[in-house]
């Protein structure tokens, strides 16, 4: 009888042992193949991120032609007015933390319990894994892969590389991507040579690219762009 028991403890631990065995299998494959692709990233700049194929895909759906001007340039080559409006505009303490700046998170979390206006509390740090390794999106799933590559680029790549991807990837209007596509549509110059007053108005737009532009700029990205240049001042050097 006891015997019988046994063996049967074992038929049914058999499939349980399988799937444990698997997921140990996938779980460390996931971890492998994660870790080496932000090492390569590290060195290598991304040709491309899921929001420009997903934004072309929008703009097929439209019967609008194809459309992504980006040309990427290394982080000596673009302006400091940029650097210093980017954190100005996004993230003040990007230098200090650690991926993650929970202040603004809770607080965000707050308003938007309070409010039907979805607010932020992203980081630079988080924007750019979102942008890069993730797809669009605002799920519980994706906010944990966010999380996950957050925490890899700020182990594996210095501020500098985060700060020079970030200015690089992201969206600055419609099929614009990145600081010196953004500066040549806008402003006719290389990013190298944008003013305060020039970057400020840029990321005055960074909430919402493709419905504010520096073209148009409306009376609330003018004082945004105002408390950005004022930030500037204060911000102090940026030491990486």
């Amino acid at each position: 009888m006891a015997k019988q028991k046994r063996a049967k403890a074992k038929v049914k631990s058999k499939p349980l042992d399988k799937i444990s065995s698997i997921a140990l299998k996938v779980l460390l494959w996931f971890l492998m193949v994660t870790v080496f692709w932000v090492l390569v990233y590290r060195f290598v700049n991304p040709p491309i991120t899921l929001l420009m194929v997903q934004r072309n895909i929008e703009r097929s759906a439209d019967d609008k032609p194809y459309k992504m001007e980006k040309k990427w340039v290394d982080f000596e080559d673009i302006s400091d007015n940029m650097k210093r409006a980017a954190v100005s505009a996004e993230d003040q303490l990007f230098l200090k933390h650690l991926g993650f700046d929970v202040k603004a998170i809770e607080k965000a979390f707050e308003t938007n319990k309070k409010g039907k206006k979805i607010k932020g509390g992203s980081t630079i740090s988080q924007q750019t894994a979102k942008n890069v390794f993730l797809w669009p999106g605002r799920s519980w799933i994706r906010k944990g892969f966010e999380a996950y590559f957050t925490m890899l680029i700020e182990i594996l790549w210095s501020k500098e590389r985060i700060l020079e991807v970030y200015l690089n990837v992201i969206e600055m209007g419609d099929g614009i991507y990145g600081a010196e596509a953004a500066a040549q549509s806008y402003y006719g110059k290389s990013c190298h040579k944008m003013s305060r007053a020039q970057a400020a108005l840029i990321a005055a737009c960074f909430p919402n690219p493709r419905r504010w532009t520096p073209k148009k700029a409306t009376s609330y990205i003018r004082h945004r762009q105002y408390l950005i240049m004022r930030n500037m001042r204060r911000l102090g050097p940026l030491d990486f």
